[in-house]
């Protein structure tokens, strides 16, 4: 684990900018962590609608297609932006661990849009933040969170329970439930999504361009689980826009949208 390797002074610099003395998370990560899930719906809202401006016959499993591809291809390019820096003579390798933390802050944010997006396209509502967190981290950290969402939320449904754990995370769950499993899965998440992320930063600090190479690598394979997860979270999308979606998103005026949404 790049945290333990003492004799790395890159490796530890990576693991300081990340964590305290304890080991801990620092605040300001945790700050950004937050910040880059809370996006609010009128931007899910305005993503969804831009893509059908372009394609005004497309069906929500082809708008899905279109949002996994662009999805990609921003965490992709973004992932080598930031790597290729490294490369520079007048960037040092601190200098490029700050840009590769904020890289890491802006894969969450590119996740978190990108996943609502999908879910607003199957009827499930993205207003409530701390659902919406709950849903994204569940998402980032694959089957352990899909396995903790089922297991807080899945007995609350009952026998209704929807076949997709995606749909759990919607109004229907109990408020206190929701705050469990956001509890719960926040510190996993943490854990496990920070310590992956302080191999990922040094990678893409290393210089000659193998920064580059490592960043964009890096980014696809952990945005081809993201859409893997998230395909799995909700199964097959409807084949029309679900109806208080449509409603909103047919509304001319900007500003009755963002009342609306």
């Amino acid at each position: 684990m790049f945290g333990r390797n003492k004799e790395n002074p890159a490796a530890k610099a990576a693991n300081k900018t990340l964590f305290d003395k304890d080991g801990n998370p620092k605040p300001a990560i945790l700050r950004g962590i937050e910040r880059a899930l809370d996006i609010q719906r009128p931007l899910i809202i305005a993503n969804i609608d831009r893509l059908r401006g372009r394609n005004p016959e497309a069906s929500p499993a082809e708008l899905t297609l279109l949002l996994e591809r662009d999805y990609l291809r921003a965490t992709t390019v973004a992932g080598a932006a930031v790597g290729a820096t490294a490369a520079l003579p007048a960037v040092g390798t601190l200098a490029a661990l700050g840009l590769s933390g904020a890289a890491t802050v802006g894969f969450l944010e590119a996740t978190a849009l990108y996943a609502e997006s999908v879910a607003e396209l199957h009827g499930v509502r993205t207003d409530d933040p701390e659902r919406s967190r709950a849903m994204v981290m569940a998402i980032l950290m694959g089957e352990e969170g899909t396995a903790l969402v089922r297991s807080i939320l899945g007995s609350s449904a009952g026998q209704g329970a929807p076949q997709y754990w995606g749909q759990l995370v919607d109004k229907s769950a109990p408020a206190s439930l929701v705050k469990t499993l956001t509890g719960s899965i926040q510190k996993r998440f943490l854990k496990k999504f920070l310590a992956k992320q302080g191999g990922f930063m040094l990678g893409r600090a290393l210089p000659f361009g193998v920064g580059a190479v490592i960043g964009g690598t890096g980014n696809h394979l952990m945005g081809k689980a993201v859409i893997r997860t998230t395909r799995e979270a909700f199964g097959p999308l409807p084949r029309t826009i679900p109806g208080e979606l449509a409603e909103v998103l047919q509304l001319p005026d900007p500003d009755s949208r963002k009342k609306r949404a």
